[in-house]
């Protein structure tokens, strides 16, 4: 079975910025998706009081996967009234596009609503 809960290891969220070169600050989140002992996937992100930067998403080429993990991160944020969602500049902008979650690339806008939906996922 599939888990997909927050990384509550603040070592090891920090030791994930770091290997994705993100600056691990007090704002720094994540969810990880577990089978096992086995990690699948995780999404880094940016929580705060108003919305959400997701930075890396890593779902090794399973887009139900990374569809699962991405709204694990939007619920995350949604339970703590943080509706606006965005992305960096690094993060994969195509699988967020294949993923149906692209509100405004020109302002790299996730749509959160979408969380509420379901899976859009284009191959």
């Amino acid at each position: 079975m599939i888990t997909i809960s927050p990384i509550t290891d603040k070592e090891r969220l920090s030791e994930l910025y770091n290997e994705n070169k993100i600056e691990f600050t007090d704002a720094a989140f994540g969810v990880s998706a577990i089978s096992g002992t086995d990690e699948l996937g995780y999404c880094l992100f940016d929580l705060y009081e108003k919305g959400i930067e997701v930075h890396i998403l890593e779902s090794h080429n399973d887009l139900s996967l990374a569809d699962g993990i991405l709204r694990s991160a939007l619920h995350v944020a949604a339970e703590r009234s943080a509706m606006d969602a965005v992305y960096s500049k690094n993060a994969p902008e195509d699988l967020f596009v294949k993923l149906g979650f692209i509100l405004d690339k020109d302002e790299r806008k996730l749509d959160i609503d979408k969380l509420f939906g379901g899976c859009n996922c284009k191959e």
